[in-house]
């Protein structure tokens, strides 16, 4: 892309209603503008990189074995009586009535609605097990939506459902999405810990949320700072192997770690005193086994291996697909601007065009371009006719993690600059060793 062409109303004054970094970085960087509050517009940049951790999302899921789905935006509130939770779930449903006066709303969970897919057409334990899920927009009725994507009311969000013949089958499924979660949120740049958490509308007994380390984070969290130390890294798991599964769920949940409402002190004051930490958190993805809550209302039932009619087992597993976005910039960013991880970056590479017009730089960053392209890689070309220190300024606020600087003096010595966003350190090389880097770098992801 070449931004002469691009939409990237990018802001110079930071809006006053941005109380935090990803609200103020994401408005300025044009990523988002808001329609009302806490309802958003995602304009190309935002959108580009919204992509990015939705097809990652995808990606871990496929490779957990659960098959993506899409359910309506708009429930009929039959189910949601049917199960019981139509008038205790509260003042954040959006409730509306359609033309013929039927009671509708806009869907802030989907438990209810797969439940009765499921039920339609499921009715032997020989269908077992299965695990859908949808990437879907969700809308909650927030009393004060606040800081941008991060506590808005409409949100797009990735929401599984897993069916077990039995509780064990069910939490191997529940310990199956923590490791795919875990390995999703690392593809991302993110450290995203479990914690024992509160249940919530949703129910159950076992529910972890995934929260990453941040000033700004909602929630107060209680923590052993050896958790800080675990990572998935690039191990190879059989998602069907029980006791793997079990393996990495015990390694990741086995220290101590908990949001405020399951805080214990006594349990936390077991943790040597200097490894006992306090910090703030934003979660981004929570994880329950509610068991036969919702089959149980909703006679979601199986015939088991002994011919009896059971009810099935359920858990439902979300991640925040638009809250990651302002997850990753509160936990990567600096004064000039956002810093992408490679995994989810809009595009791979800058190039800024210090002289254009100039016959040699003008060569020089198509040819950058078209060989970074040729290599299936995005790279975003500046090639409008601004001051080089205003387009350095973009770069740094939109945060691409590699920028390629192309100048008269530097091509008389067949170099040009291949800077870092993150540590800022530049080297001086050859365009065709500075597409060769940038490959290579991107080669992992």
């Amino acid at each position: 892309m070449r931004l002469s062409r691009y939409f990237l109303p990018v802001l110079k004054e930071t809006p006053a209603e941005a109380q935090i970094v990803s609200h103020r970085y994401m408005l300025r960087a044009g990523m988002i503008k808001q329609s009302s509050a806490g309802i958003y517009s995602w304009l190309p940049l935002g959108y580009k990189v919204l992509k990015k951790i939705e097809n990652i999302v995808h990606e871990e899921q496929a490779r957990a074995g659960h098959m993506a789905m899409l359910m309506p935006t708009i429930q009929s509130a039959d189910l949601w009586r049917e199960s019981g939770r139509y008038d205790d779930y509260g003042e954040e449903m959006l409730r509306i009535k359609d033309r013929h006066d039927r009671d509708m709303l806009f869907t802030p969970t989907a438990e209810e609605m797969i439940t009765d897919i499921f039920r339609s057409h499921v009715s032997s334990y020989k269908d077992l097990p299965l695990t859908m899920y949808q990437i879907q927009w969700k809308f909650r009725d927030e009393r004060r939506p606040r800081f941008g994507v991060m506590r808005g009311r409409e949100f797009y969000m990735k929401d599984g459902y897993n069916f077990d013949l039995t509780k064990e089958d069910a939490l191997h499924a529940y310990n199956r999405h923590l490791v795919s979660y875990l390995r999703t949120y690392e593809r991302m740049g993110l450290q995203a810990i479990p914690m024992r958490a509160d249940s919530g509308p949703i129910g159950g007994d076992d529910t972890h949320e995934f929260l990453v380390l941040a000033d700004t984070g909602e929630s107060e969290v209680f923590y052993d700072s050896a958790v800080t130390d675990l990572t998935f890294g690039d191990r190879e798991i059989d998602y069907d192997n029980k006791e793997q599964c079990a393996g990495v769920m015990e390694e990741f949940t086995t220290k101590y770690a908990r949001t405020d409402e399951t805080h214990d002190e006594a349990l936390f004051n077991e943790v040597p005193e200097e490894r006992r930490k306090t910090a703030r958190g934003i979660e981004v993805g929570q994880i329950f086994y509610f068991g036969t809550k919702y089959s149980e209302a909703m006679k979601a039932t199986i015939q088991g291996p002994d011919g009896k009619s059971v009810p099935v087992h359920m858990g439902s597993h979300g991640i925040g697909v638009s809250r990651l976005l302002g997850a990753i910039i509160e936990a990567s960013h600096d004064d000039k601007g956002i810093i992408w991880p490679e995994g989810v970056t809009p595009f791979h590479c800058g190039i800024v065009n210090l002289k254009q017009g100039d016959e040699d730089a003008d060569a020089a960053c198509e040819g950058l371009y078209k060989s970074l392209t040729a290599l299936g890689l995005e790279p975003l070309y500046d090639d409008r006719k601004e001051r080089a220190g205003g387009k350095f300024a973009t770069m740094d606020l939109i945060g691409l993690p590699w920028r390629i600087t192309v100048g008269p003096r530097g091509l008389k010595n067949g170099v040009v600059e291949l800077t870092s966003r993150r540590t800022g350190e530049s080297e001086e090389m050859s365009p065709e060793d500075a597409v060769a880097k940038v490959a290579a770098i991107y080669a992992g992801h």
